[in-house]
């Protein structure tokens, strides 16, 4: 039986935005609330179909290849704790020209911000906590 192949262009929201707040099993950015994972690239916030770190593989993290132009830094959020992720992954990402930092997910959104603030070329990948 073949996987199923995500769908990213559901739940997407153009442009780049600050993430207001986060946690009760989502986020707030733009105006709005989402339940659930995101994907903060630059072209625009996608719901994330990741619940856990170790669903982190190259196919969730296809539009972050897509895009890798336009991304020097790839923050992970991995939920209350920080996640190992597995080192082929982050040579798939490095070879695309990304960056990458694991860091809880509240730390990664704050730095998220912060970046987008300084106008950096960063993207955030950042798993829901409850």
């Amino acid at each position: 039986m073949a996987e199923a192949t995500p769908n990213f262009d559901s739940g997407f929201v153009p442009g780049r935005h600050i993430i207001d707040t986060y946690g009760n099993g989502g986020f707030r950015f733009a105006g709005m609330s989402h339940r659930g994972s995101i994907l903060m690239l630059p072209s625009g916030v996608r719901a994330w179909p990741v619940a856990a770190p170790g669903e982190i593989d190259r196919t969730v993290l296809r539009p972050v290849q897509a895009e890798a132009a336009g991304i020097e830094l790839l923050l992970v959020g991995t939920g209350l704790d920080i996640a190992a992720i597995d080192p082929n992954l982050r040579g798939w990402l490095k070879d695309a020209g990304v960056g990458l930092d694991v860091m809880q997910t509240g730390a990664a959104a704050r730095t998220y911000n912060i970046l987008v603030g300084e106008n950096r070329k960063v993207a955030a990948a950042l798993i829901a906590v409850a």
